[in-house]
């Protein structure tokens, strides 16, 4: 009982970790997990943890979902097992990992009666359910959203990678002179001089033309409505 009521501090530490000890700044009118947390709310059963063996997470996940349909049990919904992808250096080398982000716990959404209890408390690599072994109380709801969090950063990024691009229109400029060309400007103060076309700038609708003053060529900055071809 010792080593599970361990495991069971080790968990609400984790839980600490993950959640900010500063209150955090006022949320923006939008919330991105909002259509997440709006599904866990509609889902059916609550979310349960379960110790198993560090390292066997993903394998009892799997063992789990694999007995419950063998055995034609109803009620255990879903398994996870969220992940956290980190940066880690050997031998002097930056390498991206994915690891599971609080070891030894799996989640599991489930009804909890003896049925499932049976299922879950049985499979192989799994040392017990968090809280009362034989009546266990399931996660409340800001605590199962921070643990599964990670799975809603993972699904926002794949919708952000199928939106389309949201960056505005080109819009093409068709520019009507050439670096080099003779120009006559036509507003200004320089307007009835000649002038050599030195820059384009299509973006800006801008010319730089280079205009003799006193036997030496000044650069001017002009708009394209500005000159007019000889």
């Amino acid at each position: 009982m010792s080593d599970v009521n361990d495991l069971d501090i080790e968990l609400n530490k984790a839980l600490d970790d993950l959640v900010p000890d500063e209150a955090k700044p006022e949320e923006p009118a939008t919330d991105p997990y909002e259509d997440f947390k709006r599904e866990m709310r509609l889902k059916p059963g609550k979310w349960y943890v379960i110790h198993s063996y560090a390292g066997y997470e993903k394998k009892v996940k799997a063992n789990i979902a694999s007995r419950a349909e063998n055995m034609q049990v109803d009620g255990i919904y879903e398994i996870q097992v969220p992940t956290e992808d980190v940066l880690e250096t050997k031998n002097g080398q930056a390498k991206r990992v994915n690891r599971v982000r609080v070891p030894g716990y799996v989640l599991c959404r489930m009804d909890l009666n003896e049925d499932t209890w049976s299922v879950v408390r049985h499979t192989p690599g799994v040392t017990g359910f968090v809280g009362n072994a034989h009546n266990p109380a399931p996660l409340r709801f800001d605590e199962a959203f921070t643990m599964l969090k990670p799975i809603a950063d993972e699904q926002l990024a794949e919708q952000q990678k199928a939106a389309p691009s949201q960056q505005p229109n080109q819009v093409t400029v068709e520019v009507d002179f050439e670096v080099g060309e003779t120009i006559t400007i036509t507003e200004g103060s320089f307007a009835g001089f000649p002038g050599t076309i030195s820059e384009i700038q299509p973006a800006s609708r801008k010319l730089t033309v280079l205009v003799s003053l006193f036997e030496r060529e000044t650069p001017v900055e002009l708009g394209f409505g500005q000159v007019s071809k000889l």
